[in-house]
């Protein structure tokens, strides 16, 4: 059977996806570097667990000394190993690739850098109640007077932004999620839910090494404003609001989406559970400001409406996100 694509069309097509390919290792390498420049220089040297495998490479540096981009490396490569196993060959190359790279990168600071911190509010000479230590490049222990806040929240946008940028490359990253989806398997607790137990469990790991409460209260806030980061990086700024709206008035509600929203939609027919009497349902898709319009009209053009607003977290077709190629 012979393909109704056109050459011009298809070797276009070929091209696009070349160049997304090459666009999406490129985010990989940049994501794997950011994260390493976030580990190595913002969250090891304020003995901070944001979950993950390296966030127990952190914990395991502080107290042995141990090189965080060997400890990762070494609790990920079996966990690959094991999660293949288990739940079949989920990972794909990329998320291989992100697993070498990062301990590359970090290995590389190591070496370069050192654990020193890049937020601190100056070094002291002897340990006080409040600072904190690092490993030099040399092997010598040197304190600091931290600014913990400061600290967590760049960490939070440097770790979001490069773990969102890994995943805009397709890749996953791994780690400590592998045994939370292992664990789901087995058991009907959710994935975002284990993912979440497993990331304090290590978070707390701080408690008990250091014995200082702030640690783990600081990663559990570097994990929110990551989570968020990472949202924006993945899905956009952009916020899209799914309104269905059952009206009396079809035709009023119909014509000021169209004509004053510029925005298209659905109508579906239906009939109410109690009188069964047959009503229509407009489905539609907005941004948040057209949302804002509709709502202040709706009490105009029919009073008597029902609506119901949920977030949309990506909408993709005619007028939104492009569908993807592949």
């Amino acid at each position: 059977m012979k393909s109704n694509q056109s050459p011009t069309a298809s070797t276009t097509l070929k091209k696009g996806n070349v160049k997304q390919q090459i666009l999406s290792y490129l985010y990989l390498v940049l994501g794997s570097a950011l994260f390493a420049v976030g580990d190595v220089m913002f969250v090891n040297p304020y003995h901070l667990a944001p979950g993950g495998v390296y966030g127990l490479a952190n914990v395991f540096n502080a107290l042995w000394g141990w090189k965080i981009s060997v400890a990762g490396i070494c609790m990920d490569i079996p966990l690959l190993i094991i999660g293949t196993i288990i739940l079949g060959p989920k990972f794909g190359v990329k998320t291989i690739i992100s697993v070498v790279l990062i301990p590359v990168f970090t290995y590389v600071l190591e070496t370069l850098w050192g654990y020193a911190p890049v937020i601190h509010g100056g070094e002291v000479v002897a340990d006080t109640q409040s600072a904190l230590y690092y490993i030099a490049k040399d092997g010598t222990q040197s304190w600091f007077m931290p600014d913990m806040f400061l600290n967590t929240v760049v960490s939070g946008l440097i770790y979001g932004v490069a773990i969102g940028v890994i995943f805009r490359s397709g890749a996953t990253s791994g780690g400590s999620d592998i045994i939370s989806m292992i664990i789901h398997k087995y058991t009907k607790i959710s994935l975002g839910t284990l993912v979440l137990i497993v990331d304090s469990i290590i978070s707390l790991t701080t408690l008990l090494a250091f014995e200082d409460i702030r640690l783990p209260i600081y990663s559990i806030i570097l994990i929110f404003i990551e989570s968020k980061i990472i949202d924006l990086v993945v899905e956009g700024v952009k916020s899209y609001k799914t309104a269905f709206i059952v009206t009396d008035k079809i035709d009023e509600v119909r014509d000021f989406i169209i004509k004053d929203l510029d925005r298209s939609g659905t109508v579906f027919a239906g009939s109410g559970l109690y009188q069964g009497a047959e009503r229509k349902m407009i489905y539609v898709t907005l941004n948040r400001s057209d949302l804002v319009k509709l709502k202040a009209n709706l009490r105009f053009l029919d009073p008597n409406a029902f609506v119901n607003v949920i977030e949309s977290s990506e909408i993709m077709g005619n007028g939104f996100k492009a569908l993807p190629t592949e």
